[in-house]
Order: C-alpha cells, then sequence, then structure tokens
C-alpha cells in the first residue's frame, strides 16, 4: 500500500497551500515536514532531491516532485479533479493561471513596504473585482451548473474557493456583487472533505504574521519590497 503523500515546505501557506487545498479537497491524507530555519532548508537542499534547489517538493508515487504547477497538474490528474477530456482541461489550465496571478498579488502583499501597503490593497482590491471575479461569474452563469467546467468539482473550483477566502481576508465583503459567487462559496464550503480542512486543527495554514514573516524572510532571504519587485513583473505582463 503507497504511502501518504510527504510535503516539504516552510510552516505556513506559501506556494504550498494551494496544494494543501487540492489533497485535501480529494480527501487524501498527506504529511509535512516543516523547516523553521536556514539551515534545515539548506540541508534539505544538500540531500539533492530538489531539482532547482527550490520548494515546495512533493514525496508521492515514488517521485519527488517540484514546480507548483507541475505538482497541481499531477495531483488534479491522479485525483481526477482535471476534467474529462483535453477541452475541459484547457478551461481548467485557463482559470487557474488566472488565479494564480490574484494569488500571488495576495501571497506577496505582506512583503510590501509599510507605505505601499494601503496602494498595494487597493491595488489588489481593484484588479480582484474588475479583472477576475468578473471572469468567473460569467464562467458559472455561462456553464449552468454549480461548478466552473462541466458538471463536476475541478481544480478550477478548489483554487477559485481557496482565492475567495484569501482575498475576504483583504476585504470581508469583497463578493459583494457577485451573487453567483457568493453561491458558489457557499456549496463549496459544505463538501465534507473541504468543510474538514476548514475546521480548527486541520493542516491549512494562517494568514502571515509579523513572527512568521520574520522567519519566512530568514529562511528565503527574502527584503521588504518584494511586493513591489513582483507587482512590476505582473503588471508589466497585462
Amino acid at each position: 500500500m503507497a504511502g501518504k503523500p510527504k510535503l516539504h515546505y516552510f510552516n505556513g501557506r506559501g506556494r504550498m497551500e494551494t496544494i494543501r487545498w487540492l489533497l485535501a479537497a480529494a480527501g487524501v491524507e498527506f504529511e509535512e515536514e516543516l523547516f523553521e530555519t536556514r539551515e534545515e532548508f539548506e540541508k534539505l537542499i544538500q540531500g539533492g532531491t530538489l531539482l532547482y534547489d527550490q520548494v515546495p517538493m512533493v514525496e508521492i508515487d515514488g517521485m519527488n516532485l517540484v514546480e507548483t504547477r507541475a505538482i497541481l497538474r499531477y495531483l488534479a490528474a491522479k485525483y481526477d479533479l482535471y476534467g474529462r477530456n483535453l477541452k475541459e482541461q484547457a478551461w481548467i489550465d485557463m482559470y487557474v493561471e488566472g488565479l494564480k496571478d490574484l494569488s500571488d498579488m495576495i501571497m506577496y502583499f505582506p512583503l510590501s513596504l509599510p507605505e505601499e501597503k494601503e496602494k498595494n490593497l487597493n491595488y489588489i482590491l481593484e484588479r480582484a473585482t474588475t479583472r477576475f471575479f468578473p471572469v468567473y461569474e460569467k464562467a458559472l452563469r455561462n456553464n449552468g451548473q454549480d461548478f466552473l467546467v462541466g458538471n463536476r468539482i475541478s481544480w478550477a473550483d478548489i483554487q477559485l474557493f481557496e482565492v475567495i477566502l484569501m482575498t475576504e481576508e483583504c476585504k470581508s465583503d469583497v463578493l459583494l456583487d457577485f451573487p453567483l459567487l457568493q453561491e458558489f462559496k457557499v456549496r463549496m464550503s459544505h463538501i465534507p472533505t473541504i468543510n474538514k480542512f476548514l475546521q480548527p486543527g486541520s493542516q491549512r495554514k494562517p494568514p502571515l504574521d509579523e513572527d512568521s514573516m520574520k522567519t519566512v524572510k530568514n529562511i528565503f532571504r527574502f527584503e521588504h519590497g518584494m511586493f513591489l519587485k513582483n507587482m512590476t513583473t505582473i503588471v508589466a505582463e497585462y
């Protein structure tokens, strides 16, 4: 019998959180090996299992998977969350890539310079409500089903639900003008495996606080202003 997937990352959300969400929604139990210091991270690198000396890494099916999108696509296909055909997979890919853009903005937001925080937050909310959420509201309307693609849950739905919750942490009423997304959020929260992951004591990680932000900066050698650097890249792509 195959063992549980093992996730290697720091003790926080980062790029691993979407992987945790996908596994949890699929009802897959997983283990975590979490490092909290630069030395522990370097020890993992020196072990030779990180293809590009980067995390996240997931041990599964005899492989050490790296690169977030490659991991997610493998898991989505393995656990039947990647559509019924190539056309559905293409739609799922388009939806999740858009969601990645929004989630990256939110993920880097805590690294904003203090004098940039209000401006960056306003930018995130403006992008969410004018560029991203209208796409998913329309997708639900056009599909006429409970889900974004086809008539069953997919990776795209799970990631959309996660990003909705992330955005609501920035502004609680951000879905005010999106009734279908409000209904979608309620439906998703009632799915047993997802509801379980939402409960206290699950492996879901909290938002970064000041202490955990210091730990992350120490491990990955981030600097203040990383948000601005990454936002500049994101804006340049539109």
